[in-house]
């Protein structure tokens, strides 16, 4: 080994050990050389000319390199497009993304008028069109390789993590090849899951991503509204010299479209732009599907005249997406126009335009229409119908509920000679059986058996679940036995059906029953399964049988979600058990059940009901120590409870402490608050706590509330003197109060102080009411003041709210 560059390493070990922040600084000063500076033993800086193949040898030969990556001070800095060029990954110099972070996060589908069209004038129409979208095609068997399979075996023991399985995966990684990576990332279930784990091989030792893993998760957060990481995907690749390719874009835009971001989504294409990328049609597809995505059809057009404007010529797939816009919005005949229109721009129509035509057709239930486009197809565009026609038609009518419709397009296939499998039946058999026609649904599966086309387990599931939808649970369970009798298995789908149906009909303990002796019958329960019985029971008010079935679904490793938590300790509060509702809610907290605010809420709301106060006040305390924070409702229903005893002095010590930890006060804690004081009678104390509640969370109504309260109590002295703070804005609810407080006076037998309080109405523009004011007037003339009287009904007339004659 040449001795200089032994020097060279060594120096590099050293600092890395001992000074890691000189050594980055070293390793950016050595690779500011060119290749040519460096000894004949040495290695090659690697620059914007060397391929990736190069570059992974160069990463695997430089152990020093990969002990840089593992010290993780690559990725210890903010993931920006920004950054150092000397030290880490090779850069791509020859793209600009200084505009990347000039895409902000808004809420909302807000787009400006045509600013993301300025784009497309920098079209270069000397390129050439293609929409050549980068996809990853893989193979099963790459899908089931063994080192995929073992490292998909080993996210899913995530929960049990720790450094033995972390040790095995990242010595599996280093064996992967980058299609066998993306094959990782496609075969997990949650694309959350799948961005942990890029996230985390990306960060080993001795590994890099090939560029294909990439646009395999891009193209994969591409179907989910998980817009940030692939944002984030996006700035990894020109941080690592990847080439971003238009469709890398493309996959970010669609993200934002599906997370409801219509302006993000447009601002992609002037990130394109200022990164020096070109456009290509696939984009500009792209930005038209996002613009219909989000109703935007209008914009869509003109993006579309634009495009043309520039030199980019649209292609069917451009066509396609206007075609579906027009459908969106029920122009069905400007959809039709552009089917027509095609030809003459050099882009005829393929099936996908008549499909979307078609299916529009099909939810209208215009059977005739799509009868007449079906020949249209054919005279026109020599497109002839096929069984991919026909099939797309069935689940389209039986998936809108025209069962009938879908029965005639079936027939009219197996007319022509094509053979409608078994699921283009099962979903009329699942149509018919959900609008309740049983015995059309039985005679569809009567037909298949006798064509040969053996119904499979779904089939036979949809007509389960349809006789027990008509309570005919009799014949539901034949119809398993039946299942048996023609080799076809129930599965766990099936049986569901059936529990579902029992319970639906009041035989949840039968369905408990079936449950229990479910491994006899050879068949799993599922959550969904034990969900059923456990809502069955529940309802029935059988809480004891609940709560068993809810431990059995626990020890079997499925867990309730906190809605069916809620339900069962609700049912229980109601009925008064709360020893056995608290007892439940700390099972499920010990066997990791996700318990949330809401479940321990009820339970406060449970004792408080009972006034059980210490018992509540105790399960606030406890959620502390369990990591649940209470919200506003959680402290609303002990000052409610708390007020309500009497305790007001308490309730305002609660109230404080809500409004220090930075809850606010909502509508039901005002109403509350203000009750339970102005029941006791302690006005002053309630107009320094709604102060202090009022600088929080703002409430338009709150002094509305307490005189409307005050003189429901019967303290009109009180409400008199805050109607100046009513008074202030003049409102609608303001001319509500003051009517109120007028009544109160006049049910009192004071008609001069609701004289008084219409005349402050009067003056602040406010009209009482009319019929109220007539029967004040009659008080006062009865009562001698006859002058205040006639003042009053001059009032209304000088508003114009009574003419001169009926003084």
């Amino acid at each position: 080994m040449h001795s200089g560059y032994f020097s060279y390493h060594r120096i590099q070990r050293i600092l890395a050990r001992r000074c890691p922040f000189v050594y980055i600084r070293f390793n950016a000063y050595l690779s500011s050389f060119s290749e040519s500076n460096f000894n004949p033993g040495s290695h090659p800086v690697r620059d914007s000319n060397v391929s990736f193949v190069e570059r992974d040898h160069f990463d695997e030969g430089n152990v020093d390199f990969g002990k840089f990556r593992e010290m993780g001070v690559e990725d210890s800095r903010e993931l920006s497009l920004f950054g150092d060029n000397n030290g880490g990954y090779q850069r791509n110099r020859s793209l600009n993304f200084d505009g990347f972070d000039e895409i902000e996060e808004e809420e909302g589908d807000n787009c400006r008028a045509d600013d993301d069209f300025v784009v497309l004038n920098s079209y270069n129409v000397q390129c050439e069109q293609t929409e050549d979208v980068w996809r990853i095609e893989l193979e099963e068997d790459e899908l089931r390789h063994p080192l995929v399979r073992e490292i998909c075996r080993l996210i899913q023991c995530r929960s049990a993590w720790n450094a033995k399985l972390e040790r095995d995966m990242r010595h599996l990684l280093r064996s992967l090849k980058p299609r066998q990576v993306c094959a990782v990332l496609l075969s997990q279930d949650d694309e959350r899951v799948a961005l942990q784990f890029f996230y985390w091989a990306d960060r080993q030792w001795r590994y890099r991503h090939n560029p294909i893993v990439y646009y395999a998760m891009l193209e994969i957060l591409s179907k989910t509204k998980l817009c940030q990481g692939a944002k984030r995907v996006l700035r990894l690749m020109a941080r690592r010299g990847i080439e971003c390719r238009p469709e890398a874009f493309g996959y970010l835009m669609v993200s934002y479209s599906r997370a409801g971001n219509l302006r993000n989504a447009m601002k992609v294409l002037t990130l394109m732009q200022k990164a020096g990328v070109e456009l290509n049609l696939a984009v500009c597809n792209t930005a038209i599907h996002v613009l219909v995505r989000a109703n935007k059809l209008e914009k869509a057009l003109r993006f579309f005249e634009r495009m043309q404007i520039v030199g980019i010529i649209p292609n069917v797939v451009a066509y396609n997406c206007l075609i579906k816009g027009y459908c969106n919005v029920n122009q069905v005949e400007n959809a039709l126009q552009l089917i027509s229109d095609m030809p003459s721009k050099n882009c005829s129509p393929d099936k996908v335009s008549y499909y979307t035509i078609m299916s529009f057709f099909c939810k209208e239930k215009q059977v005739k229409e799509v009868r007449d486009l079906m020949e249209k197809m054919v005279k026109e565009s020599n497109l002839f119908p096929d069984m991919v026609t026909y099939d797309t038609l069935i689940h389209i009518l039986s998936k809108h509920g025209h069962a009938d419709e879908a029965l005639e397009f079936l027939q009219e296939a197996e007319a022509r000679g094509f053979q409608i499998d078994k699921v283009g039946h099962s979903a009329i058999v699942h149509a018919y059986c959900k609008q309740g026609k049983i015995d059309e649904a039985k005679g569809i599966v009567s037909e298949m058996l006798s064509k040969g086309c053996n119904p499979d387990v779904v089939t036979y599931t949809a007509v389960v679940d349809g006789f027990c939808c008509v309570g005919k649970l009799e014949q539901a369970k034949k119809m398993l036995q039946h299942m048996y009798k023609h080799g076809c298995k129930p599965n766990t789908v099936s049986y569901t059906a059936l529990l579902t149906g029992l319970c639906r009909n009041g035989s949840s303990l039968q369905a408990r029953e079936m449950l229990t002796g479910s491994e006899e019958e050879f068949w799993t329960p599922n959550a969904i399964t034990y969900s059923a019985v456990m809502n069955g029971l529940r309802k029935e008010g059988k809480l004891s049988e609940a709560c068993d079935v809810v431990k059995e679904m626990i020890s079997k490793g499925f867990f309730p979600n906190p809605v069916e938590i809620n339900l069962i300790i609700e049912s229980l509060c109601r009925e008064g058990k709360m020893n056995e509702a608290k007892r439940f809610l700390e099972e499920c907290l010990n066997k990791g059940c996700a318990v949330n605010v809401v479940n321990f809420t009820t339970l406060i709301h449970g004792y408080c009901q009972k006034d059980d106060l210490e018992a509540a006040l105790s399960l606030l305390d406890d959620m502390y120590l369990s990591n649940k924070h209470p919200d506003a409702v959680t402290y609303t229903a002990i000052i409610d409870a708390l007020g309500k005893n009497g305790r007001i002095e308490e309730a305002t010590d609660l109230t404080m402490k809500m409004l220090k930890k930075g809850l606010l006060p909502t509508p039901v804690t005002y109403r509350t608050v203000i009750h339970r004081y102005c029941q006791m009678g302690k006005v002053e104390d309630l107009l320094k706590l709604l102060e202090k509640m009022l600088l929080r969370q703002k409430c338009k109504t709150a002094y509305n509330q307490v005189i409307e309260k005050l003189c429901s109590f019967g303290n009109l002295q009180g409400a008199d003197k805050l109607l100046s703070r009513v008074l202030k804005t003049a409102s609608r609810n303001d001319a509500n109060t003051c009517n109120m407080l007028l009544e109160s006076y006049l049910s009192k037998g004071m008609p001069l102080s609701a004289y008084k309080v219409a005349c402050r109405m009067f003056n602040r523009n406010l009209i009482p009411n009319l019929k109220l004011s007539d029967k004040l007037s009659k008080r006062l003339m009865s009562e001698g003041k006859s002058a205040e009287a006639d003042n009053l009904m001059l009032r209304f007339v000088e508003r114009g709210h009574l003419s001169p004659q009926c003084k």
